[in-house]
């Protein structure tokens, strides 16, 4: 369940109006929301597959440092080579899809133009850490190792405070970095 606060947080830390809130994916420990579950169709009728959205800010800045790294070539060599963690690796994108059927069916939403496609290249590539990191956030430890390796470099992104605080309204005053 989301309430307003949430949504103006959510807003905030998005630039831009939510869509598709099915819930809070997860919430950092500084109390705000860093992870939504979406649905899988958009009020706008728009296929949607990326059910975990990662929306903290300065946890998306830090991944896209990781992305310029190399780091997700580096992981996709390894499902070549390591069989135990490209089989885990599949299973989280069976994980995945299975969560997305759930949220799907809560909502009564058959969205056959993404069947079987889950997100952030699973289950074989690795194009999209903010996916994995996302999922592995909603999910808990243990689901996602590629988005576990991807919190573990993260370190403690919250120490520092909130990404956005609420306004003396109630509303949030943006970003607070």
């Amino acid at each position: 369940m989301t309430t307003a606060e949430d949504e103006a947080v959510i807003a905030a830390q998005l630039g831009r109006v939510p869509r598709g809130i099915h819930a809070i994916g997860h919430r950092c420990p500084c109390g705000n929301p860093d992870v939504v579950t979406t649905e899988p169709r958009l009020p706008n009728g728009t296929p949607f597959p990326t059910t975990y959205y990662l929306t903290c800010p300065r946890v998306s800045s830090r991944i896209g440092t990781l992305e310029a790294s190399g780091l997700m070539r580096e992981m996709e060599d390894r499902l070549g080579s390591d069989p135990e963690l490209a089989a885990a690796y599949r299973a989280a994108h069976e994980a995945y899809l299975a969560d997305r059927a759930a949220v799907g069916a809560a909502h009564a939403h058959d969205v056959p133009e993404i069947e079987g496609i889950s997100a952030g290249g699973m289950p074989v590539r690795v194009k999209c850490l903010h996916v994995l990191a996302g999922h592995a956030l909603a999910a808990g430890p243990g689901v996602n190792p590629l988005g576990d390796e991807v919190l573990e470099l993260l370190g403690d992104w919250w120490r520092s405070g909130p990404c956005v605080t609420p306004g003396a309204t109630g509303g949030p005053e943006g970003p607070s970095e």
